[in-house]
């Protein structure tokens, strides 16, 4: 009973927005002496603060008994400690203390940062995607705008992200606000950065959603619903046979119609949207899941996705990653795709911190934090070795080259965007383990 009575508390613990030491983190909650191991479930009953928690708790708590009363082999499909699930024994003890630590010192810089108006510092053309990274970083590591210690900072953040909103639908600071969405703008001053901070953003909106109290999920579903609408507008304007399902900027056909880096993004979106209950078409999901598949390169020294449909010279690790986390999304998480573009992440390792590498005659420059993060959640879904042989590697890398400050510098190719930039995506590589964001959860 001992290892389904520690998936029991962990899940409770995640129903209720809890840390579990049980699970991945040395860390102990703040709210609740049961998950401690030092009081007894009456303390879960005391720390929910309103009906909605205790019907998530229980409901969790149904779940997962009906999951003990399985037979055995039916369980073991499912179970946390499959053969390809992802193992936590990849590091020590000792070493998550000073993984939890550097996060820790990442999240106390992170809020010396936020402006008065709820925005996390950079330019306003990344915005308001850096607050929005800078939120999830926060929410990965089990906190959340209705308690503890950052309540305040998350909801600020949360509530500059909605107020970015345009007419059309478009979250974005800098973005076109006339209906319907404008398909030729200009490249560099709205076309470029727009559709990025939109999906990004709206991404952050829907995993926050079922943390905040009823009153502000009230205020955030129209948002939500209009970013959803802006998100398939876009994804059915009219387009090359090879690009449909996907995403791309907002500017005029110049180089294909769609991209798999904003695919991704927008694809999340959608998948968060419908996982929190809004009503969102399978057919744009499955359009899209369409779309990443044609973009991998299937040629012999290449054999890994690639940034678009056919372009063999536009190969990076985040793309590579952005293909095997679609993948898994959409369940395939051993796909022939999605194996073959692991042992190229593999190859085409971290070690070298804040390089922007080009890989053989590749002509595209690698940006090093963003191909972090999605390498890392990519790695993670795919289990096994791919993640064993991935992350210890990186957590030392990452560790070694944090600031001081709690900081880790801006990224060599996007220095413009600033520090919140980078240390949100490593903070939100170093928490991939602890699967408090629904959308990354395995």
């Amino acid at each position: 009973v001992h290892g389904p009575l520690k998936k029991l508390n962990h899940d409770t613990a995640v129903a209720i927005q809890l840390r579990c030491p049980f699970y991945r983190s040395v860390s102990r909650t703040k709210c609740c002496r049961f998950f401690n191991g030092d009081g007894c479930l009456e303390t879960v009953y005391q720390s929910l603060t309103s009906k909605v928690q205790i019907m998530k708790a229980l409901t969790t708590i149904l779940l997962s008994v009906t999951a003990m009363s399985l037979p055995q082999a039916a369980f073991a499909q499912t179970h946390r400690d499959s053969p390809q699930t992802p193992t936590m024994d990849v590091l020590k003890p000792e070493q998550w203390a000073k993984v939890d630590a550097s996060v820790e010192r990442g999240l106390t810089w992170l809020e010396t940062q936020q402006r008065a108006d709820g925005s996390f510092a950079s330019i306003d053309y990344a915005q308001p995607a850096v607050t929005s990274f800078c939120l999830l970083a926060f929410l990965a590591q089990g906190e959340n705008p209705t308690s503890g210690d950052y309540q305040q900072q998350l909801t600020e953040a949360i509530s500059f992200i909605a107020k970015q909103q345009k007419p059309n639908g478009l979250i974005s600071t800098i973005a076109p606000s006339n209906t319907p969405i404008p398909r030729n703008v200009d490249f560099y001053s709205q076309g470029l950065a727009s559709v990025y901070n939109h999906s990004i953003s709206a991404l952050a909106l829907t995993e926050a959603y079922g943390q905040c109290t009823p009153e502000q999920s009230a205020q955030l579903t129209p948002v939500i619903e209009k970013a959803i609408a802006a998100t398939l507008e876009m994804q059915r304007w009219d387009k090359n046979k090879n690009d449909q399902g996907g995403w791309r900027y907002l500017n005029a056909r110049a180089s294909g119609d769609s991209d798999l880096s904003l695919t991704g993004w927008q694809l999340m979106f959608l998948r968060s949207a419908k996982n929190a209950g809004f009503d969102v078409p399978d057919e744009s999901i499955d359009t899209a899941v369409n779309y990443v598949k044609r973009c991998f390169l299937p040629r012999k020294d290449r054999n890994v996705f690639g940034y678009i449909v056919g372009n063999h010279t536009r190969c990076t690790r985040a793309m590579a990653g952005a293909g095997v986390l679609a993948l898994a999304h959409a369940g395939n998480h051993g796909s022939k795709e999605s194996i073959a573009s692991c042992e190229w992440i593999l190859r085409k390792n971290f070690n070298q911190y804040n390089k922007g590498k080009l890989f053989d005659n590749l002509t595209q420059a690698d940006r090093y934090h963003y191909g972090v993060f999605l390498c890392t959640q990519a790695m993670y879904q795919s289990g096994g070795k791919y993640w064993e042989k991935f992350f210890p590697p990186l957590v030392d890398v990452l560790l070694v080259n944090q600031q001081k400050n709690g900081a880790w510098p801006p990224d060599l190719i996007d220095a413009s965007i600033g520090s919140c930039y980078s240390t949100s995506l490593c903070i939100l590589s170093l928490t991939v383990p602890n699967q408090m964001l629904p959308i990354f959860q395995r």
